[in-house]
């Protein structure tokens, strides 16, 4: 039986620290057997430095925190791209979290509050060799393409973009 009782609250400027700190808790295991360090290191500072998330939201990236109870366990961002397109640019939650229904009310929450804009479609990027390709296509996101995308310093996000028709 599952006793989480999640609710989400959107995130503002003063969440910065909160959405860094979940981040370094999420990403090293996430990624640690896909990319090498450097790698992890480089996105990270790239992603999620202060002045980054800032200029993220600023440049309309929606943040929402969960929380199970009081604690704060994932965060998820997204974007409006066009007036029928929209990004999902981060969703993550805590390892100790994982499998027990926090993601799936995130993705949930941005498909009510995108469908509610006349939204018809959702994409995301997810490395290739990220074990929640299988989550989300368990959640009805099909692989559109398979892309590389180089992000400086020598690194490659070598990525699928995925993507959920809501109409």
């Amino acid at each position: 039986m599952n006793r989480n009782s999640y609710s989400i609250r959107i995130a503002t400027t003063a969440d910065i620290e909160l959405i860094r700190s979940l981040c370094f808790e999420v990403w090293p295991q996430t990624y640690a057997s896909i990319i090498s360090e450097e790698q992890i290191e480089y996105m990270l500072d790239r992603m999620y430095s202060p002045l980054s998330l800032q200029q993220q939201m600023e440049e309309g990236a929606h943040f929402i925190l969960l929380y199970n109870d009081t604690l704060p366990v994932g965060f998820a961002s997204y974007q409006v791209i066009t007036p029928t397109h929209c990004k999902l640019h981060k969703l993550y939650v805590l390892p100790t979290q994982q499998g027990k229904g926090g993601g799936r009310i995130m993705i949930q929450h941005i498909l009510d509050k995108i469908k509610e804009k006349g939204i018809q479609h959702l994409e995301l990027q997810v490395n290739r060799n990220n074990s929640a390709v299988a989550f989300y296509e368990r959640l009805g996101f099909y692989q559109r393409e398979t892309a590389d995308f180089d992000i400086g310093n020598g690194f490659f996000m070598n990525d699928y973009i995925m993507q959920i028709d809501l109409v």
